[in-house]
């Protein structure tokens, strides 16, 4: 099931029939499990895994872009960058973020807040050796965030560590890794006819367990 009409057939299925408590399963990992698979089984050419990534300085200043979710298991959602760009800067002043999945070709959203924290080296190591070696030339070069001189300056750059390691294997910079947010509160929205949209929240309580509540839309 991966043509348009098909997609818009489901997503109208989705929409009459809504999410009820009882399509909810007690864990949030494996409801977003669920539904992630769905989406990514669904997407076509789209990005499923592209999240709103919401940051916040010490002085409370909000700051958001796109960033792209690298994995996710019960200790929480991984994306990967340079620390010392705009968000990892936020990240050490103030270890708390919020991710936005936005999936319209399904009418669902999926909101995430928590506490942040980064991924021990050997997690960024084994994910960096993964990407595309231009890829990791493009992370080792880059100053994220901070102004360049300009654009000729970073291709001047990208070429001259590409030629120290050409097909080799060039290791993790010491600024870039990964992050993984641990989930405090996860929102299931569905959207609906009338913008009677139906949205559960699972909270998780002091003895470490998840509360389900039904939201107003």
């Amino acid at each position: 099931m991966d043509s348009n009409l098909d997609i818009a057939r489901l997503r109208k299925e989705y929409t009459l029939h809504g999410l009820h408590r009882k399509d909810l399963v007690p864990d949030p990992i494996q409801q977003f499990r669920t539904w992630f698979e769905e989406s990514v089984r669904l997407a076509g050419d789209r990005e499923p895994n592209a999240m709103t990534l919401a940051t916040a300085d010490r002085q409370g200043r909000p700051a958001a872009r796109i960033v792209l979710l690298k994995g996710f298991d019960e200790r929480g959602f991984v994306f990967f960058t340079n620390y010392e760009s705009r968000k990892g800067r936020d990240l050490a002043e103030n270890p708390r973020a919020a991710l936005n999945f936005h999936w319209p070709w399904l009418e669902r959203q999926i909101q995430i807040e928590g506490n942040v924290a980064r991924v021990p080296h050997d997690e960024s190591q084994a994910y960096f050796d993964k990407r595309p070696l231009k890829s990791r030339v493009s992370a080792i070069i880059s100053p994220q965030s901070s102004p360049v001189p300009s654009r000729a300056e970073l291709e001047r750059r990208f070429d001259e560590v590409s030629r120290q390691y050409p097909g080799s294997n060039p290791p993790v910079p010491e600024f870039w890794g990964g992050f993984r947010v641990a989930p405090e509160r996860i929102e299931f929205w569905q959207g609906r006819e009338n913008r009677l949209h139906d949205r559960f929240l699972y909270t998780l309580t002091v003895e470490s367990t998840w509360r389900i509540e039904r939201l107003g839309p």
